[in-house]
């Protein structure tokens, strides 16, 4: 025998510290992607739920697909139905509301339109 007992116990215990070290790399990596993609992927999941649950009639929409127009019944849980233009009525499905104004929420305003006002009150 060319082995003896003793670097044969040592051989084997060095194994399972380096099987441990070759994972930790791996393990890093996973917590790594849970704290960059997962977690705030989940979140932004989270508030589009409440967005969507919240949904009242009389709230300006935007669809998913580009559509904006102001909610004039509250089907179900699932759907809404709501006024493109005058008398242009369509149902959609809550999950493809891509954003919510509130009733009271005005337009933002652009630098110019701003600007355009400071001129209009100096001159007064």
């Amino acid at each position: 025998m060319f082995i003896t007992p003793a670097y044969a116990q040592a051989a084997g215990a060095g194994d399972t510290n380096s099987m441990l070290m070759s994972l930790l790399p791996f393990a890093l990596i996973f917590v790594i992607m849970y704290f960059l993609i997962l977690r705030p992927q989940q979140k932004k999941v989270k508030d589009h739920a409440d967005l969507v649950k919240n949904i009242r009639r009389g709230d300006t929409v935007v669809t998913s697909g580009g559509l904006v127009g102001k909610v004039t019944k509250v089907v179900d849980d699932d759907q809404i139905e709501f006024e493109i233009s005058d008398g242009v009525r369509v149902r959609q499905m809550r999950q493809m509301i891509s954003g919510v104004r509130a009733k009271g929420e005005p337009a933002k305003e652009s630098k110019d339109s701003k600007e355009a006002a400071k001129d209009d009150a100096a001159s007064k």
